[in-house]
């Protein structure tokens, strides 16, 4: 997923989704101010003893007030039923007071809270009229706070990348996965913009399947420069960590030590999924690309995205191939590392398994199968190890040839590398009939596939809208193995909507 793009990007995983509305504008509003009226409920502003943030009475009023406000709001974020206004503005005055009274907990979002008090006062004069957040928005700069267990206080009317479709209030509390080897890392890996995320707390928006939070999703008056994006690793382990052990058991797979590990850990494994996805964004702007794949916004065929999220994993994994042959012979000569170092070579190992089973076992059979790109990376891979003799389905038991399986994972890296390398001199159409020999090269498409048979030349000598309307919605079906998986894995992956590193 890049967290380097503008506005105008499409952004791919299993808990992403393409959000193809405009962009909802501040709209002037003629009707009589409303004015904030005394609230007497109990004062939230003192935070008087030592409980966690979460447990602070102004916490749970704010978290109370935004969910009654959720639900007085239109899709756009608006409150159009004035008979309301009075009740609305009620619970603005509680949540600005619990702002305030939280803010001496999260001094390094002061001038944020601030700002987003005065935001959420000026939506309530102007009438509850489409929320423009974009003063506290641009006051928001958590990328210049990387540090391991700092924490921050979310308050923005916004949608949730699958979750709610709806720009409504939320409220979020998290934390910073920052630990000292990723410090290191990013010297090397260069990220100024990405920010790892804990949840501790939030609103309906994130108990469902959202594992980021991207500044394009809030509702504001203009677009400014984004500055950052934030991936909530806690809860990309914890649904690693179910989802992963429950395929295995069914799949009857000896289990690396390494993953074994994951499994039992939660903290390594969110460690592990902060050095992939620290990788993977940086990897959409770098390489010979035909073009910026996720910079402009644009409708195309669903498999480019395949390729596109699929190409910057494996180039996470080739990276972390090629930090455990750096660091994996210094230790075996008895070389000492330092810890930031062990930490790295013992995270890059991981990444490596985690990439392949969060691909395979996860990607693959979440979601719908209406053009779920994430999902077809994940049944290109496994056919890729398949057809490469590296991974086996025998006698109903999974198994891997883990010698192999690196220079099997890099050889379709490389052909992915080829394909772009090589568009870069054709048409665009022709690079997108170039993409999908490759993925049908592994992938079997549906038998009723206009692509697979040939594209009319009407089609062809048309409009490039024409190739895309003739794509499948489900282009590329399960295959019989992931359809068996599905059916028996389907509970577990349902069972992890909301879930959080907590939970495990």
């Amino acid at each position: 997923m890049s967290l380097l793009t503008p506005m105008k990007s499409v952004i791919g995983e299993p808990e992403v989704v393409e959000d193809d509305r405009p962009n909802t504008q501040l709209v002037e509003d003629d009707r009589p101010n409303t004015q904030l009226v005394e609230d007497d409920r109990p004062n939230t502003q003192l935070v008087e003893d030592d409980r966690p943030v979460e447990e602070q009475p102004a916490w749970l009023a704010l978290k109370d007030a935004v969910t009654r406000i959720q639900s007085l709001q239109a899709a756009d974020g608006s409150i159009p039923d004035g008979e309301v206004h009075g009740v609305a503005a009620d619970l603005v005055a509680t949540v600005t007071a619990a702002i305030q009274g939280l803010r001496p907990l999260f001094p390094d979002d002061d001038a944020y809270l601030a700002a987003c008090a005065v935001d959420l006062e000026r939506w309530a004069r102007h009438g509850f009229v489409v929320p423009d957040f974009l003063d506290s928005l641009v006051a928001f700069q958590p990328q210049q706070q990387r540090i391991d267990g700092r924490r921050h206080l979310v308050v923005f009317p916004m949608y949730t990348q699958n979750g709610s479709r709806d720009r409504h209030l939320e409220a979020v509390l998290c934390e910073v996965i920052w630990p000292e080897f990723i410090a290191d890392l990013e010297r090397t890996y260069t990220n100024g913009l990405f920010v790892s995320l804990r949840l501790i707390d939030f609103t309906a928006g994130y108990d469902t399947n959202s594992a980021v939070l991207f500044p394009e999703t809030v509702a504001m008056r203009e677009i400014p420069s984004f500055t950052w994006g934030a991936i909530f690793q806690d809860r990309e382990a914890a649904r690693f960590r179910r989802v992963v052990a429950a395929a295995s058991e069914i799949t009857k797979l000896d289990l690396p030590e390494g993953v074994a590990r994951m499994l039992a850990d939660q903290r390594v494994t969110e460690g592990t999924f902060v050095m992939w996805d620290l990788i993977h964004d940086r990897s959409h702007m770098r390489g010979d690309l035909p073009f910026d794949p996720f910079m402009i916004k644009q409708r195309m065929p669903y498999f480019l995205y395949t390729l596109e999220e699929l190409r910057c994993d494996l180039t996470a994994y080739r990276e972390c191939v090629a930090i455990e042959g750096r660091l994996s012979p210094r230790e075996s000569e008895g070389d000492t590392l330092t810890a930031a170092e062990e930490a790295m070579l013992d995270h890059a190992r991981l990444a490596q398994y985690a990439v392949i089973f969060d691909r395979i076992f996860r990607f693959a059979i979440t979601g719908t199968r209406v053009r779920n790109y994430d999902g077809l990376g994940g049944q290109l891979l496994f056919a890729w190890l398949h057809r490469s003799g590296v991974l086996h389905w025998t006698d109903t038991a999974l198994a891997f040839e883990w010698d192999r399986v690196p220079a099997a994972v890099i050889a379709l890296s490389d052909a992915i590398d080829r394909l772009y390398w090589e568009s870069i001199d054709r048409p665009k159409v022709a690079h997108w009939l170039a993409a999908y020999d490759l993925v049908r090269g592994v992938v079997t498409p549906h038998p009723a596939s206009r692509w697979a048979r040939g594209l009319p030349d009407e089609v062809l000598a048309g409009a490039p809208k024409g190739y895309t309307d003739a794509v499948l919605d489900d282009e590329f079906p399960l295959s019989m193995f992931f359809e068996a998986l599905d059916k028996k894995m389907s509970d577990v992956i349902a069972s992890t909507e909301g879930i959080t590193g907590r939970d495990e």
